[in-house]
């Protein structure tokens, strides 16, 4: 999420500072335009990288015009998400998920599954990272986006700046990214543990609960494993996603269509204890 064209020690020293910002709170306090402004970019942050950088760009989820994608690519920019770095990784994350070839596996550890792989730009080539993109490579918007995806990130922390200054700055604008770190971070490690698995399927995918409300339905990742090109991981109606009613909603006025969703076999009640295998 962090531009690969940065240096190891400019991204260490970013996440640094981005950590110690919140800290300083408890010595200037917090106002209430803050929160609002932290629950405005909460809502929009899942839109961008649950909705956007994940089901649309990664797994082409639905269709909509090249106008919204494009609103898409840039408010994922602002949470410093590139939306072709995101979507090729992610991409090869689902083609070798699990094995030798993914670079972040728990199976790599707690420091490399959560952090280690942004230090090492994921292991992942530029070529590759293209070869993975064809879709998405050829328009030259999502290509300026790859190349310089610091820049509406950082437009954002001056904007909250100017509008709510410093408290503004080190509680919205660096607690979302902190959301934009960690909440990819914990799902590659806590969605791979091979505990609540409905699917049985040849990796450690796993759905938490915990997860699918904190990050409005991405934490059903062992049903996203099952069929990712769903717009839906939530496949059952007692599965909270958040991340799809916000699209169902943004479907109504037509900013989207074709939102596809989970086979009828994956909709059905499974037993507990029972798995159902990959068609």
């Amino acid at each position: 999420m962090i531009p690969k064209a940065y240096e190891k020690h400019t991204i260490v020293g970013f996440a640094v500072i981005v950590h110690l910002l919140p800290l300083t709170l408890f010595y200037t306090g917090v106002n209430r335009r803050d929160w609002i402004a932290l629950g405005i970019l909460y809502l929009i942050n899942t839109l961008a990288l649950c909705g956007g950088m994940h089901r649309y760009f990664s797994h082409r989820g639905f269709k909509t015009s090249r106008a919204f994608q494009f609103v898409l690519a840039l408010l994922g920019a602002i949470f410093f998400a590139d939306v072709i770095g995101f979507s090729g990784r992610h991409r090869l994350h689902h083609k070798y998920s699990d094995t030798d070839e993914d670079v972040h596996s728990p199976k790599r550890g707690w420091w490399q599954c959560w952090f280690g792989h942004l230090l090492d730009d994921d292991g992942r080539p530029e070529t590759e990272i293209l070869k993975a993109t064809p879709d998405l490579a050829r328009y030259p918007e999502l290509m300026w986006f790859h190349k310089w995806s610091a820049i509406p990130g950082i437009g954002l922390g001056a904007l909250l700046y100017w509008i709510g200054g410093y408290t503004m700055l080190a509680s919205a604008w660096a607690l979302i990214i902190l959301l934009t770190l960690h909440g990819p971070a914990a799902l590659n490690y806590l969605g791979h543990q091979n505990r609540n698995r409905p699917f049985n399927l040849p990796d450690l995918s796993s759905n938490s609960i915990l997860l699918a409300f904190v990050l409005f339905g991405e934490g059903w990742h062992n049903n996203h494993h099952y069929f990712p090109a769903s717009a839906r991981a939530g496949f059952r109606w007692y599965q909270f996603d958040g991340t799809y009613y916000m699209l169902k909603m943004l479907s109504w006025p037509g900013l989207i269509w074709d939102l596809r969703e989970p086979p009828p076999e994956a909709k059905r009640a499974i037993p507990r204890g029972e798995t159902c295998a990959l068609p």
